[in-house]
């Protein structure tokens, strides 16, 4: 029988257990290797995350009987030009290869549901690539796909 996942927010000593998942995260959009984020933009994210100050957000999830760290989601809150309360992006989200089908993704996504809600966000959005096949199967179940298409350029 698979152990429950829980999931609460990130703490300090989470360092260790969060950089595997960080990195894993930003290895499958291809930031790793010579692309790699430089060391000073992970080490300002993780103070961002426990930066109270911060308007950005992580939750981890975990194995509810080893405690053991499987997945992760950053989130923060803005507003818009389309609606008075603020909305959700829910930035990154990632699990452990070897936890995934365990809900890990689910309970992160309903996790940030409930920070949305008790913010007063209207909305909660996010972006995946078209081929993350996988992660669309349950991103179509807990939300509605647009059809949008997303330009950047880079400064």
């Amino acid at each position: 029988m698979t152990a429950a996942v829980t999931v609460r927010p990130v703490q300090p000593e989470d360092y260790a257990a969060w950089r595997p998942l960080w990195d894993g995260y930003n290895a499958f959009y291809g930031r790793f290797g010579a692309t790699a984020l430089p060391e000073h933009i992970n080490a300002t994210t993780w103070q961002r995350l426990l930066d109270p100050a911060e308007p950005v957000f992580c939750l981890v999830a975990h194995d509810a009987a080893d405690g053991k760290i499987l997945g992760l989601a950053h989130y923060l809150f803005h507003r818009s030009t389309t609606r008075i309360d603020p909305i959700c992006y829910l930035s990154d989200l990632y699990t452990n290869e070897a936890a995934r089908g365990r809900g890990v993704g689910r309970a992160l996504i309903d996790a940030v549901y409930s920070a949305a809600r008790a913010a007063k966000a209207s909305r909660v959005y996010w972006q995946t690539y078209e081929t993350n096949t996988t992660a669309r199967l349950l991103y179509d179940k807990m939300a509605k796909h647009h059809g949008s298409i997303v330009y950047s350029q880079e400064l």
